[in-house]
């Protein structure tokens, strides 16, 4: 054992005490990671503490390590009563210690500990033995507490005053001391704890008497499982066309699939899928196509397995803003499990937080969830939450390409055994680091269902497609111009380096061009031509671009309003037509109203929104879409034509309206190659709404004249 594992590389300190950081993460893992041998002596111990231990017990079983234990059974006064009656001192001890095992096994967390001691004991791989004091007549409890772990070379020595009990580990305030065999100043200390241990288990000890006590625990925990869970113990999913199983006892707080919900035959493909790569993965499916529940189901089969191995489960569901916190509660709730909504002040939920992770610890619950913000999840608070849970973990990222960002990817938990992230688009735009990185910690793609399957499976409606041509003015097309330039030398010079956040050099200009083409001022007149030809339809989104122009923050510019002002000014005011707004600054209850008047279909007849209707907004009623503003990034338009094709009752057809920018003909101010490019772009997006929609052939029709000025026949 060189190399990295090997306990001197391990980075064990001299000393560790419970108010500087967690005893079990910090030093029993570690020590478990590269050992082959663990022997301890302790006052008390339960079979609980190898299920804290979790992963790292595991993975030292599944290496083939070896322990052996010293312990003292908790004498009753019947105990005691019956040694000074003359009963047989062994039988009594064993039968203290036995009790001790069966009563435990009453926690899930012993019973999962009771699992690992009878794979270790079946294996010969663990020997225990019990120790009592003998002095004379007395009879007493042997309370030291000493332990060691070693290598092939070396070994650690430690003593402190935690018991192996679960509360010693994960409940007390505790402290050990440490020592190394190839540290100068241990030396002589780990080795004499060594020998101290040698002489107790050969029962040469003053005043100390050990017993065997191993086949007497063989007995108990050949009736527990060997508790190291595995997706394998997952019950199969049934073959499409079949209903998913649901348990017939109804365990409180497991998830658990709904009665009344219909799991469609693809979502049962995405579960399958993701089973078969041991619980990791990335779901691409397409707005509307329930990727929230079809990631519940599959939390429900993995917390089912859990079950049958008497594991708790922590599942950590990540979204991108609070309104989705709301609605992933509300599914969960559904699923037979009152989730902790972890956003906005950290007093609101951190406490409950906090409580839950111990009921897990302590086998008082068998399932828990915690729904969060990505910005609440990459705050101190959060990850101090997820560095003490050291049980089973499922972390679900819906959106999953918000966290490729730099300031969020590296605060992903690397011990999170089962791993799920969901998105219509979970590449990165601009930004292959971020995308390399999702797929090493997710893994790779297990089920894709894009909008063309989607539609062609039910799960979304038919929709038609109408691209309204429009230009820039002078004024536009000359910022066009520049900022094209400004990233075009980004691009070929040093500074790029393929990781691009909004708040990069690169990543403002390209918003800024963005923009640009969102707030182009020819965007009004087209929009009420085409409205007006919908003045009596109801259920319609209007997406406005974000801000002001970019003008507007040039030297000398006018004073212009936003285009959701333009907007509401057209629709309130001189079309008379019921609208709201739909904003992100729109407190939280206020929104949700407004989506429970636009839904009745006689209250309110537009919704005019920015971003907020981009991801996860559900608003299945929407029949009308217009596109006022969509980036290049496909991430963006594809969110927004997902959320007009969900499907609702009476709704077959869904109806999209989308702004297509151009520069001025023959204006001369922009480069040709940059007029190809900035059209292309915009045909990337009209392509891919085109080919999918029932009037494909009229849309291509009405951009031809577009593609021959640019060469763009191919696009």
């Amino acid at each position: 054992m060189q190399g990295k594992q090997a306990l001197r590389n391990a980075d064990l300190r001299d000393e560790y005490r419970s108010d500087r950081g967690d005893v079990v993460r910090a030093f029993y893992m570690p020590a478990l990671a590269v050992a082959r041998q663990y022997d301890r002596a302790v006052g008390y111990f339960t079979a609980s503490s190898l299920a804290v231990l979790g992963k790292g017990m595991d993975d030292f079983i599944q290496r083939g390590g070896t322990m052996r234990i010293v312990a003292s059974p908790y004498l009753e006064p019947d105990d005691v009563a019956d040694i000074e009656a003359g009963y047989e001192l062994r039988s009594v001890l064993e039968r203290a210690a036995i009790r001790d095992l069966e009563r435990a096994a009453e926690s899930r967390q012993a019973a999962v500990g009771l699992g690992k001691l009878g794979r270790l004991v079946s294996e010969g791989r663990l020997d225990i033995k019990l120790a009592y004091v003998s002095s004379g007549n007395r009879v007493g409890m042997y309370h030291e507490k000493i332990g060691i772990f070693r290598d092939d070379n070396d070994l650690v020595a430690f003593k402190g005053s935690a018991n192996e009990t679960l509360s010693g580990m994960v409940g007390n305030f505790e402290s050990i001391e440490v020592f190394r065999s190839w540290d100068d100043r241990d030396a002589e200390r780990a080795l004499r704890i060594s020998r101290d241990f040698e002489a107790l288990w050969q029962d040469r000890t003053n005043f100390l008497r050990v017993i065997n006590f191993t086949e007497a625990v063989r007995v108990v925990t050949e009736r527990y499982p060997s508790g190291l869970a595995s997706v394998g113990d997952i019950d199969e999913i049934p073959a499409d066309g079949a209903p998913i199983s649901i348990p017939r006892q109804d365990v409180p707080g497991l998830l658990r699939i709904p009665e009344n919900l219909n799991v469609r035959d693809y979502q049962k493909t995405a579960v399958r899928n993701w089973l078969s790569e041991k619980g990791r993965g990335i779901f691409r499916m397409a707005t509307g196509t329930g990727k929230t529940l079809t990631a519940l189901t599959a939390a429900a089969q993995l917390a089912k397995a859990m079950q049958k191995t008497n594991q708790s489960l922590l599942t950590v569901v990540i979204v991108p803003y609070q309104h989705l916190v709301d609605q992933w509660s509300k599914d969960i709730s559904w699923f037979g499990v009152a989730p902790i909504r972890a956003y906005e002040s950290t007093a609101a939920w951190y406490r409950h937080a906090s409580n839950l992770l111990d009921t897990l610890m302590l086998g008082s619950a068998s399932c828990g969830v915690i729904v969060t913000t990505n910005k609440t999840f990459g705050e101190t608070h959060f990850q101090n939450i997820l560095d003490r849970y050291s049980g089973q973990l499922l972390v679900i990222a819906d959106e999953v390409h918000n966290l490729g960002a730099k300031h969020l990817r590296t605060k992903l938990p690397l011990r999170a055994n089962y791993r799920l992230g969901l998105s219509a688009t979970p590449e990165r735009w601009f930004d292959d680091m971020g995308s390399a990185a999702l797929t090493e910690y997710f893994g790779n793609m297990v089920f894709e269902m894009g909008i063309g399957d989607a539609i062609k499976a039910g799960a979304l409606c038919r929709y038609t497609y109408t691209p309204v041509l429009v230009e820039l003015d002078i004024e536009e097309t000359e910022l066009y111009a520049d900022v094209t330039e400004k990233i075009a030398k980004i691009l070929a010079s040093q500074q790029f380096t393929e990781d691009v956040d909004d708040d990069s050099p690169l990543g403002a200009l390209l918003r800024k061009r963005s923009n640009i083409l969102g707030h182009a001022r020819a965007k009004l007149p087209a929009l009420r031509s085409q409205i007006e030809k919908r003045q009596d339809s109801w259920y319609q989104l209007l997406y406005c671009a974000e801000g002001r122009h970019p003008l507007a923050y040039e030297e000398g510019a006018r004073e212009e309003d936003t285009q959701l002002d333009q907007v509401m000014n057209l629709l309130g005011n001189e079309l008379r037509m019921p609208a709201a707004r739909y904003i992100a600054e729109t407190k939280r209850a206020e929104r949700q109203e407004v989506l429970r008047r636009f839904g009745a279909g006689d209250d309110l007849q537009i919704l005019a929104s920015m971003r907020c209707l981009d991801e996860g907004v559900d608003v299945p009623a929407a029949r009308t879409a217009y596109l006022l503003a969509s980036s290049s990034n496909p991430r963006q338009f594809i969110q927004r034509r997902g959320r007009v094709l969900r499907k609702a009752a009476g709704k077959s057809m869904a109806d999209i309206v989308d702004f297509i920018v151009m520069p001025p003909e023959g204006s001369g101010i922009v480069h040709y190659e940059t007029e190809r490019r900035m059209v292309a772009r915009e045909l990337t997006r009209v392509t891919e709404f085109a080919h999918l929609a029932e009037n494909e052939a009229e849309t291509l029709d009405i951009l031809r004249p577009l593609r021959i000025r640019y060469g763009l026949l191919d696009t």
